[in-house]
């Protein structure tokens, strides 16, 4: 059986965790901090971070794009677009959600560094970068349940997923302003597949 490693607040690993359960793969998560001293995930991933899937007993899968690649390919029927336009337009909202989550990480990192370490030109560099990726979205964004097509995508996956940590980590308001973003995440919230994986002490804000 494959094995997920990751931690229960990382959002990279809870992509992996969401297309898991949508997928009904048969894969065991197991918790493994990567930032404790005797963690176990340099063994399986040089680069030290999650997540990691292990898809043999000396084979490991890391970098969260490539986990999902492959485990969205397992069954030989890959979710998303097969038109040209399709494709790539579910290619740019996983890029635009990644975005947002690289800057939610980077945001967090320096906010819990000690008040005299920290720069908060880095921290508003960061909240810039999310403040525009929403605006971007909330334009592109047709409304409608789901982002690419009639049912959920990868890009739907990344995309919540990115909505949901900003709320988790940053809780800025940003819903009076995207009002389509917000009535799209309240519906992705609801999925048994978001609600499993939500992180300790999260509860979704209402739309």
């Amino acid at each position: 059986m494959l094995k997920l490693f990751g931690s229960l607040t990382s959002p990279y690993a809870r992509k992996a965790r969401i297309l898991v359960h949508e997928k009904k793969i048969e894969c065991e998560f197991v918790v493994e901090d990567p930032w404790s001293a005797d963690s176990k995930i340099p063994q399986m991933n040089p680069l030290g971070k999650v997540p990691v899937l292990q898809v043999a007993d000396d084979m490991f899968v890391f970098e969260s794009q490539l986990v999902m690649l492959y485990l969205n390919n397992l069954d030989g029927r890959p979710w998303g677009p097969k038109d040209p336009a399709g494709y790539w337009r579910c290619e740019w909202w996983q890029a635009l959600g990644q975005g947002i989550l690289d800057a939610g990480i980077a945001r967090r990192m320096e906010v819990t560094r000690p008040e005299d370490k920290q720069m908060p030109e880095k921290v508003a560099r960061e909240e810039a970068r999310i403040q525009r990726a929403l605006d971007a979205a909330e334009e592109a964004f047709k409304g409608g349940e789901f982002l690419v097509s009639t049912r959920l995508s990868m890009a739907d996956i990344v995309f919540g997923v990115a909505l949901q940590y900003t709320d988790f980590r940053y809780t800025t308001e940003w819903r009076d302003a995207h009002p389509k973003l917000a009535q799209y995440v309240a519906g992705l919230a609801a999925r048994p597949s978001f609600v499993e994986t939500q992180p300790p002490g999260f509860t979704p804000p209402a739309a």
